[in-house]
């Protein structure tokens, strides 16, 4: 699977909350509330201000490994 900025935090959290740490690290800390479960990776990206590209690299190279 392919992790893209337009996709869902709480979708990506669902296929394996162990990349939560990635999101944790540039300040995403509401993980569980159900605003943020339901925002794009772009969207949150945009509001803590940081690298969305950056992140999903981390989140497909995070997911690589578990194949």
């Amino acid at each position: 699977m392919k992790i893209t900025k337009e996709m869902c935090i709480g979708d990506v959290l669902d296929l394996d909350a162990g990349c939560a740490p990635l999101f944790l690290e540039i300040g995403m800390h509401c993980l569980g509330c159900p605003a943020s479960r339901g925002e794009s990776i772009a969207d949150a990206c945009a509001v803590h201000n940081t690298d969305c590209d950056a992140l999903v690299q981390k989140l497909n190279d995070y997911f690589a490994q578990k194949q």
